[in-house]
């Protein structure tokens, strides 16, 4: 991982988006934006990002099919779930899609700070990331 981990945010609100851009650039990570899940796929091809942030109800494609075509790949970013979507069977299935946190929206910047840098030790001191916080 680079000095500055790269963290894709995918979301459809423009405000989320730059709120998070805002807040990951002064934590010292390297932030790019996406708004739908056509975006987000075709930057994860492009960028690499250590980590996605990830929206589940978006246009275009939603994250449910953005975690399912992750899934099936031998290399893919960390990805937390950033949802309004607070229901056990939503945070079951993006378990089982892959997703390694899920954090409820409204987020407080503190508790999702901390689960990035969870997220990403754990890739640190493993080499894989165990379903954390999920």
């Amino acid at each position: 991982m680079s000095a500055k981990p790269k963290v894709l945010i995918v979301d459809d609100e423009p405000d989320v988006l730059l709120t998070l851009r805002v807040i990951l650039e002064a934590s010292g990570f390297d932030p790019a934006l996406a708004a739908d899940g056509e975006t987000a796929l075709r930057r994860i091809d492009a960028e690499h990002p250590d980590l996605v942030l990830l929206d589940i109800m978006m246009p275009v494609l939603d994250g449910w099919f953005v975690l399912a075509e992750l899934a099936g790949r031998a290399k893919k970013p960390k990805v937390i779930v950033c949802s309004a979507k607070s229901g056990d069977a939503d945070k079951a299935r993006a378990r089982d899609l892959g997703a390694d946190a899920y954090v409820v929206k409204p987020w407080d910047p503190t508790a999702l700070m901390q689960t990035i840098r969870d997220v990403l030790a754990a890739k640190n001191a493993t080499g894989t990331v165990e379903n954390i916080r999920v």
